[in-house]
């Protein structure tokens, strides 16, 4: 008489059935629809991690969906930065992009940055054909964008006063027509998007890559937005993750001070998203490995999802 226990192959064959048949509702769920994922943080410094992240978005888009992957690169903009000697401000999180910043800025993000992630998911989905397309916001006239105002009040007289960010804008327009015309076409290709953008008269800007994702979600009425960061979600006064909530909750978190620091500008994304027609948005941890099929395939999810109300 024989025994079997976890490590045996054949029961581990079996529960990896189990957990193919319990996604099925989910599988239909997201069915031919757009997810659009931001993928950015210290995840995208790891080279395994980053595999790992190209391989999910793989299955993703072998399950039927359509997903779309906007990155960031702060880090390695920095460090560029720091090697070619130009020093760095930064006012309210953005960063004061001057003309060589912009040099810089758009070499690392839409070089380097960008070529590397579509080639991981190339690679990845290499038996099946499935290919990782590297775009900017310049490509096609994806991204038009404004220059960003901020206004800073100056602590000694009260007044508010406007700042010059230089070459950082925001979103006024996305034109859809290329990731779509990607997304459907015969051959299965994953846009891979930077976040750079340019102005109506022709100028190139830096935009922040979480904005750029909730401007690419709303223009393609995307049925989730993944927001992948370093923390576990959106956490409560007790600092306990929230599974789930209204724009008017996350709104109030923001206004009653439980919500703080790089937080805020995400739930604000997640927000903007939202109201310009994208279904949910749901900010998770990306360093944990698979978090994305965990988020969209079981019933426990994976980090707080934003809805609304």
């Amino acid at each position: 008489m024989s025994t079997t226990t976890d490590d045996d192959p054949q029961q581990q064959g079996w529960a990896t059935a189990k957990t193919l048949a319990e996604a099925l509702p989910y599988i239909q769920i997201y069915d031919r629809e757009t997810v659009v994922i931001k993928y950015g943080g210290h995840a995208m410094g790891d080279e395994a991690v980053a595999r790992q992240f190209a391989a999910d978005v793989v299955l993703l888009k072998l399950m039927g969906l359509h997903p779309v992957v906007v990155h960031g690169g702060g880090p390695q903009i920095s460090a560029m930065l720091d090697r070619a000697g130009v020093k760095s401000t930064f006012i309210d999180g953005l960063r004061v992009t001057d003309t060589d910043t912009m040099e810089v800025a758009e070499m690392v993000l839409s070089g380097a940055i960008n070529k590397e992630i579509a080639n991981w998911i190339t690679l990845a989905g290499r038996e099946a054909d499935v290919r990782g397309v590297g775009l900017s916001g310049k490509d096609a006239r994806l991204i038009t964008v404004e220059k960003a105002r901020r206004t800073k009040k100056d602590p000694d007289s009260e007044i508010e006063r406007v700042v010059d960010l230089g070459f950082v804008g925001e979103p006024s327009l996305v034109d859809p027509q290329l990731i779509e015309a990607l997304i459907y076409a015969e051959a299965d290709y994953v846009p891979v998007i930077a976040p750079i953008g340019v102005s109506e008269e022709g100028e190139t800007y830096n935009i922040n890559a979480d904005t750029v994702a909730g401007a690419v979600a709303g223009a393609l009425s995307a049925k989730r937005m993944l927001l992948l960061t370093d923390v576990a979600g959106v956490l409560d006064a007790d600092g306990q993750v929230i599974r789930e909530m209204t724009v008017g909750q996350a709104k109030s978190l923001i206004v009653e001070g439980v919500a703080t620091g790089g937080m805020i500008p995400k739930l604000e994304t997640a927000i903007a998203a939202v109201e310009g027609g994208v279904e949910a948005v749901v900010i998770l941890d990306g360093r944990r490995p698979h978090a994305m099929l965990v988020e969209l395939f079981t019933e426990h999810g994976a980090g707080t999802l934003v809805r609304a109300g």
